[in-house]
């Protein structure tokens, strides 16, 4: 069976508009990666002279052994399921209420988007001041209320400080959450509210039954962005406390970062970056399928 010329015209035109975002994609992802992993099989030696030695998978075994990788991919768990959970349950919430008509409602929207525009070191600079155990305002509100006599130690108490980081990464990016969802609110019919709501439904059964079944496709994809920016958490934690107290706040990215730039130790941290790289890509697989189902859950409800 021939193939239509027309087709294969369009297919080749596809193929050169497609071509130049593939080489630049090939060159701002691909090789840094491919580059990553080759670089992970090699060992730095600091003796009179920087000399790289291939090792092998010597970098990964390492890492089977490394107790502070392990912590810091423990707070690193920590951290992305407590600010990406919280940051769901409030950006349901407050996308709910901006679907609303209300006076008003364009103003209401551009300040809660306010706290996503803010540039996340300047952010965190600020929540590190409002965590301060002697000048901050959060213990300041405290002592009014008469909870507390002397400041909490937030940044200075292991458990205290991720909840401290966690806190202002969801103030952080609840906004883009909520954004993405209130697009996708946006798209359900109110046809389908009002017939729900004609066979006796109550609001929480037409959340349950219409809302989330059709928002699930822009909840996976909020999910999706958030675990990958929470995952890969840098600036703010290196802001407010710098991996501390005692690693408690260390993320993988954090730790990445000592490990090339104060430890000069470049085959490991690249080896570390191979494996957050690969973590990642999981994720996103997992993510494809649960969007997938979302999609076929959808036409179930259509």
């Amino acid at each position: 069976m021939k193939s239509d010329p027309i087709q294969q015209r369009e297919q080749t035109t596809g193929w050169i508009l497609v071509l130049p975002a593939l080489i630049l994609l090939s060159l701002v992802f691909a090789y840094p990666i491919l580059r990553a992993f080759w670089l992970s099989l090699y060992t730095q030696n600091l003796g009179s002279q920087l000399q790289r030695i291939f090792s092998g998978l010597s970098n990964y075994q390492r890492m089977l052994g490394d107790g502070r990788f392990w912590q810091s991919m423990w707070n690193t768990t920590v951290f992305t399921a407590g600010s990406v959970l919280l940051e769901l349950i409030l950006g349901i919430a407050i996308a709910l209420v901006l679907n609303q008509a209300f006076k008003g409602r364009g103003i209401v929207r551009t300040i809660t988007l306010m706290p996503w525009a803010l540039p996340t070191a300047l952010m965190g600079v600020a929540w590190a001041w409002i965590f301060n155990d002697r000048y901050g305002i959060i213990n300041d509100i405290l002592r009014r209320l008469g909870i507390i006599e002397t400041g909490i130690t937030w940044l200075g108490d292991p458990v205290l400080a991720m909840v401290a980081v966690i806190a202002a990464d969801v103030w952080k990016t609840t906004p883009f959450i909520a954004l993405l969802l209130l697009a996708g609110l946006q798209s359900i019919p109110n046809d389908l509210y009002e017939a729900h709501a004609l066979d006796g439904a109550t609001a929480w059964q037409s959340f349950r039954r219409i809302t989330l079944p059709l928002l699930m496709p822009q909840i996976v994809i909020a999910l999706l962005f958030r675990f990958a920016q929470a995952f890969a958490i840098f600036d703010l934690i290196q802001v407010m406390t710098g991996g501390g107290p005692a690693g408690a706040t260390e993320t993988v990215s954090v730790y990445i970062y000592s490990t090339v730039m104060r430890y000069l130790d470049f085959g490991y941290g690249a080896a570390l970056v191979v494996v957050t790289f690969l973590l990642l890509l999981t994720a996103v697989a997992i993510a494809s399928f649960l969007l997938s189902k979302a999609r076929s859950n959808i036409a179930g409800v259509s």
